[in-house]
């Protein structure tokens, strides 16, 4: 009898050690929220817009092939929008193809959170990938701005790439530009010039952050780069997905 009880005993602490365990293993894991455009017109062109699935794809996969937990919230919920360009065979890369054929992922976007919904309490960083869209709805959407806000004010990097960083265009901390007196970089005028949209998308964006006080810097057309400036994480162009989304994973590996 006393032999069961004991026997009992171990199996009970057994039990919660390895409850503890699981639930600290829970608890650790790193989670980051992509933010991603609802907006799909191009302008007064009649032509469709919508995110750039490579610049979605590329981190995501970066991210989650590390262990990373990935949430996907838009300010309208459901499925965003896709660019039709960025589905050209041409701009097809290794990640955008294994894109196409992930029903998980393809499955998560269709069921996208919305931004009201999502606190960035539950989260160790934010993500926007680019496409045009967010040059409409996300730079004037009042719950994106104040999402970016509480990231940066709680010391959570932030990154963008492309057109994303246009998100950051009304943000402000303390009264000022956040991006005043940043190291940045983001969709290039001379790469607007390039896709013939110049005189179609509602601001240049290299433009923008210059006036704003950025400290704004640029490399070759489509060829990657991206910059830090603490947590404050930027990316050129869709060839800069990957370099953004290695820097912003080694930022959230080196915090506890």
């Amino acid at each position: 009898m006393k032999r069961l009880t004991v026997f009992a005993i171990l199996a009970i602490t057994v039990n919660c050690i390895t409850a503890k365990a699981q639930t600290k293993n829970k608890s650790i894991m790193k989670k980051v929220l992509f933010v991603v455009t609802s907006h799909d017109k191009l302008g007064n062109t009649g032509e469709k817009t919508g995110f750039w699935t490579e610049e979605l794809a590329a981190p995501y996969y970066a991210l989650v092939d590390q262990g990373i937990e990935v949430d996907i919230a838009t300010p309208l919920g459901g499925q965003p929008p896709i660019d039709p360009k960025s589905e050209d065979p041409s701009a097809a890369t290794e990640d955008t193809k294994r894109y196409d054929t992930d029903k998980d992922l393809l499955e998560k976007l269709k069921n996208t959170h919305k931004i009201i919904d999502v606190k960035e309490s539950d989260y160790d960083a934010v993500f926007y990938p680019g496409g045009h869209g967010p040059l409409w709805d996300l730079v004037e959407d009042p719950n994106s701005i104040a999402l970016i806000v509480a990231f940066y004010n709680n010391n959570k990097p932030v990154a963008f790439v492309c057109h994303a960083p246009g998100a950051l265009k009304n943000v402000k901390i303390n009264g000022d530009f956040l991006v005043k007196g940043k190291n940045i970089t983001g969709f290039s005028n001379s790469e607007e010039e390039a896709v013939g949209l110049t005189n179609v998308v509602p601001f240049l964006l290299e433009d923008i952050l210059q006036e704003e006080g950025a400290i704004y810097s640029k490399i070759g057309d489509w060829q990657p780069y991206a910059v830090e400036d603490g947590i404050l994480i930027t990316g050129q162009n869709p060839a800069s997905s990957r370099l953004v989304a290695e820097k912003l994973l080694a930022q959230i590996n080196s915090k506890n």
